[in-house]
């Protein structure tokens, strides 16, 4: 790739760096995955990104406060997020293993998007599945270990979204940075191993349409 990512040290460097690059994110981003890698390996990161978020107006506060949500193992603080650029930039915050909450995470799942992320602080047990599906690809009919790795800080990674992987267990304090694409797939899947049920999760924003005929 003709980019060179040295010296990049913000977020809004990356989102400039990878827009430079070329086509749509979505349609090449393997090439997403070795750009964000690059600028990943660079020393500091987590106390830039610290950095980025001090600095930040008290109007692009709130709106990073807007945009983000709690799940049932994490907090996702969505740090940038233009209607103009295919990807967009999130924080996660992963809560004590105490505290989560059975079916997310640690479920057989894949999503809607491609990201790339890295472990800023902690660490957690990644596995990678394969699943098999029914005929219209809207349940998982049982899923195999391809693999499993211990991932500390400052490991850097890429999912698409047909594959399929989970997080089972994280240390405390464990936090990540992701640039996810936009939705390539209309819903995601999931399956949990111990009870062999499948789910398919259906983002709120697209049934509004489905909620106003059943008015």
């Amino acid at each position: 790739m003709p980019t060179d990512l040295t010296g990049l040290a913000t977020i809004t460097e990356l989102a400039s760096g990878i827009t430079a690059a070329g086509p749509p994110a979505v349609d090449r981003w393997s090439d997403v995955g070795s750009l964000f890698d690059t600028w990943a390996a660079r020393p500091g990161l987590r106390e830039r990104l610290r950095g980025h978020l001090r600095a930040l107006p008290p109007q692009e506060r709130t709106r990073v406060v807007t945009r983000s949500r709690e799940t049932t193992t994490h907090f996702a603080w969505c740090l940038r997020d233009e209607p103009t650029e295919p990807f967009t930039f999130w924080l996660h915050e992963y809560k004590p293993q105490r505290d989560w909450r059975h079916g997310y995470a640690d479920s057989v799942h894949n999503h809607r998007y491609h990201f790339c992320t890295t472990i800023l602080s902690g660490s957690y047990l990644h596995e990678r599945y394969t699943a098999r599906l029914d005929d219209g690809g809207s349940a998982i009919l049982s899923a195999e270990l391809l693999r499993r790795t211990e991932c500390p800080a400052g490991t850097s990674g890429t999912m698409l979204a047909h594959e399929f992987h989970r997080i089972p267990v994280a240390e405390d304090d464990t936090m990540t940075f992701l640039v996810k694409s936009r939705a390539v797939r209309p819903w995601s899947l999931s399956f949990d191993p111990d009870t062999r049920s499948s789910h398919r999760h259906v983002p709120v924003e697209s049934r509004l349409e489905e909620l106003t005929n059943q008015l």
